[in-house]
């Protein structure tokens, strides 16, 4: 559908101009900008630094619905990135119904989505990319990847990463950070960074120490580190010092039996040390650290560690079209989010004088196919990356009567699937699916392909089970994830959302203490479900041992074949308590109590 030029100076006002503030505090407001390409940007300073993250391997165009419940609690209500739909438009000054709106929002998504189109590929990213890099000078620009990019489709499972390593090479990543990556084995995740021609950096990621007894392939034997913690560029005759903070979780998040010779965690001290050795022996002019921590452990590590010019953060896919300047001891840090699934280009234009960051100029643009040309280049290396996988992929299992999304701190409809897959094939009263928000969106009456039920499946411990559960740790699981969720201290979230369940509702209270938020749990018919009885539970992605069961897709690609047509008929959330003047909460499909 072509865009009229109302439509057109919509996206330069909002996505050129929402995105905007200056290192002292002066908006750059829409009404000031000229007409002009959508896309163009006017330049600022001497550095400019491109920024993606959280991907997940998705190397076409895709439809992806934002959140309608995305929670903050205690210190974070009500903040960025805790605002959904009207609040979160209003509180950037973001006009409804305009490009911006659709990509940062989930308001009237499916019309919205056949009126704008897909988001995102790489081949479209790539154009924008080069336009940016070439804008300002190639020898000034650098692109940073925020990790979860080596995981997240069919092609990346089944080339174990190898697929997105060559698509960075091409787009020409020159730093990158990780997370997802490390759910591959510790060789394959040595041999796709020996393959990634740009630089791969996590200061928290250290061996143990009978890895090191052991000779374990380090980057450094007298510190540990597995990887280089840090990287320094020279753009523009400045040092910029580039610092990787990885995933903090990882091995608890996520299987440790992948990476058994590595150690994870925040390491805030550790990080000070380097902060401080960059700026006092390597004589840096600015510190960038990319991160892969979430948007709220960056606002807590900002405020407790000097010396960070700007954190360009990821993990928790929140698209922020303004930074969030957090004071600390060493004056103020600049953080961000660029979101995910390649549906946005961080652009931070610095202006970086002697051992200091002067000003600076921040744009957060979505990647609409529809206004891009695809590079291609990329377009090409992309077909050939599929081609052995086309007809595997484009297989049609289903056709959907409605939205299928995945995003939000409770079920979306596509998890519902999932759930009720699980309870069907594995004959179970109750199912549990894990709260990850990567995944895409399938619009009402399109084919359910392979290739969409791998978008939100593909992992490397895919694995289903059919177990007896009592009442009782079927609650102590809802509270462990619900802790890791709304904990009021960032340091304690792994972010995520709230494992999903199939079969049973429950209430839960976000804002209560540990132990006390979830309650009031009953199956389906209204039966409570009781602490010392025993249920049979369907679940998959277990962290600790291997599963026994069938890999998730499978059970899934069964169910759709079966049904051919799929509507959901109950979409398990929790009625909620204590949220009702929450901003990070609309248009909830379940009940909301006082």
């Amino acid at each position: 559908m072509a865009l009229n030029r109302r439509e057109f100076i919509h996206l330069l006002a909002a996505g050129a101009g929402a995105g905007l503030l200056s290192a002292c505090g002066r908006d750059m407001s829409p009404g000031a900008l000229k007409d002009g390409l959508a896309y163009d940007l006017p330049t600022f300073g001497n550095a400019r630094l491109l920024h993606i993250t959280d991907t997940h391997a998705q190397l076409l165009p895709i439809y992806f619905r934002e959140p309608n419940v995305n929670l903050g609690v205690g210190p974070m209500k009500g903040r960025p990135p805790h605002l959904v739909g009207h609040h979160f438009l209003k509180y950037f000054g973001i006009p409804e119904g305009t490009q911006l709106a659709h990509a940062l929002t989930y308001l009237d998504f499916e019309e919205m989505a056949q009126r704008y189109g897909k988001v995102g590929g790489f081949a479209h990213l790539a154009t924008l990319v080069n336009k940016y890099r070439n804008e300002f000078g190639p020898d000034n620009t650098l692109l940073l990847d925020g990790g979860d990019t080596w995981q997240g489709s069919g092609t990346a499972l089944w080339t174990q990463g190898e697929d997105m390593v060559k698509a960075c090479n091409a787009l020409g990543v020159d730093v990158m950070t990780g997370h997802w990556e490390f759910t591959y084995p510790e060789e394959v995740v040595l041999a796709n960074v020996e393959k990634f021609k740009g630089e791969f950096v996590a200061q928290n990621v250290i061996a143990t120490e009978e890895a090191l007894f052991d000779d374990v392939p380090v980057f450094d034997e007298d510190t540990g580190h597995v990887f280089k913690p840090y990287t320094i560029k020279t753009l523009n005759g400045h040092r910029v010092a580039i610092i990787g903070q990885a995933f903090p979780y990882t091995p608890i998040a996520n299987p440790k039996r992948f990476i058994p010779h590595w150690t994870f965690g925040i390491r805030d001290s550790e990080m000070q040390n380097i902060v401080n050795k960059v700026r006092e022996q390597e004589k840096v002019d600015a510190v960038i650290v990319l991160s892969h921590n979430g948007m709220d452990v960056d606002l807590k590590m900002a405020s407790v560690v000097s010396g960070i010019d700007v954190i360009l953060g990821g993990h928790t896919h929140d698209g922020v079209p303004k930074p969030v300047l957090v004071e600390n001891t060493g004056g103020k840090t600049l953080v961000t989010n660029a979101g995910s699934n390649g549906k946005f280009l961080g652009v931070l234009d610095l202006d970086i004088g002697k051992g200091r960051v002067k000003g600076y100029r921040y744009h957060l643009m979505p990647v609409f196919s529809r206004l891009l040309a695809p590079d291609q280049a990329m377009e090409s290396l992309i077909t050939e990356l599929r081609r052995p996988y086309v007809d595997k992929l484009e297989e049609k299992l289903a056709v959907c009567d409605e939205l299928l999304y995945r995003r939000g701190n409770f079920n979306g409809t596509f998890d519902q699937i999932i759930c009720d897959a699980q309870r069907v094939v594995g004959d179970a009263q109750i199912s549990l699916s894990p709260g990850f928000r990567w995944g895409t969106t399938v619009l009402p009456g399109q084919d359910i392909t392979m290739e969409r039920v791998l978008d939100q499946t593909a992992m490397t411990y895919p694995e289903t089970y059919v177990r007896e559960m009592k009442g009782a740790d079927i609650k102590r699981i809802l509270e462990d994830v619900c802790d890791n969720l709304f904990n009021k201290d960032p340091y304690y979230q792994q972010g995520g959302d709230m494992v999903r369940v199939g079969g049973m509702d429950y209430v839960c209270e976000p804002g209560a203490e540990m132990g006390q938020r979830i309650s009031h749990m009953t199956l389906d018919d209204g039966t409570p479900i009781e602490a010392g009885k025993t249920y049979k539970v369907a679940g998959w992605a277990t962290v600790g041992s291997k599963a026994p069961g069938a890999p998730i897709w499978e059970v899934v690609s069964t169910y759709l074949r079966d049904n051919k047509s799929v509507k959901i008929n109950k979409l398990n959330v929790p009625k909620l308590k204590g949220v009702k003047d929450n901003p990070g909460i609309e248009d909830y499909p379940g009940e909301i109590l006082s």
